[in-house]
């Protein structure tokens, strides 16, 4: 039998927003995210997006295990569009941000979950995004670190920046987004205000 992650789906994000995707396990959100951020196609239909995307999607995506934190740095810059130049003016600003610098020439197969959301999370929001999409991760890591990621979140919003945040949490939600769309067996339940598309979440 096909299974259709997504079907007819369509909405607009407006530039300088931030969206929030909400839904319960299997809805769509991350295979959604996944195509904005051009890691998969579509099968029907087109999705346009304008400037640079840095994408911080479920847990190690993206890095290369034997490589060390300096090595998956310059790696995932790179695939973001960076040259080596400007990562390494940009590397001490990454490294301090995800406090690794005891750990960033060690070999990324032995950080901790935790470890790996603060060095995605560095790489992917100081390589000056236009479009940042953000996939549950807020909710991972310690307190400390969570609150300077919704800090660099608030800034981005400040700057003008796109954001687009699938998570479980509603609070987050209520608390960053402008706009929200709720997804239910990979079909478009609600568009809307972020206390409507909760409440609608919710009724599921």
């Amino acid at each position: 039998d096909d299974l259709w992650a997504l079907n007819d789906v369509s909405f607009d994000i407006e530039e300088g927003s931030t969206f929030g995707l909400i839904g319960h396990n299997g809805s769509g959100k991350s295979t959604l995210l996944k195509l904005v951020g051009g890691i998969l196609q579509p099968t029907s239909g087109e999705i346009v997006t304008k400037g640079r995307i840095a994408a911080l999607l479920e847990l190690g995506a993206g890095m290369q295990q034997d490589l060390t934190g300096r090595e998956n740095i310059y790696l995932n810059g790179a695939i973001l569009g960076l040259s080596r130049k400007e990562l390494t003016k940009k590397f001490d600003e990454i490294v301090a941000f995800s406090e690794l610098d005891k750990f960033i020439d060690t070999q990324v197969r032995f950080y901790s979950s935790g470890m790996y959301v603060r060095l995605g999370f560095a790489i992917a929001v100081n390589v000056d995004p236009d479009i940042l999409l953000v996939d549950e991760v807020l909710a991972v890591g310690d307190e400390l670190f969570q609150r300077k990621c919704i800090e660099r979140v608030k800034q981005f919003q400040r700057e003008g920046r796109t954001i687009v945040v699938v998570t479980h949490s509603v609070d987050q939600i209520r608390m960053i987004a402008g706009g929200a769309a709720v997804l239910d067996h990979g079909k478009l339940a609600f568009v809307g205000e972020p206390v409507d598309a909760i409440r609608e979440f919710r009724e599921k």
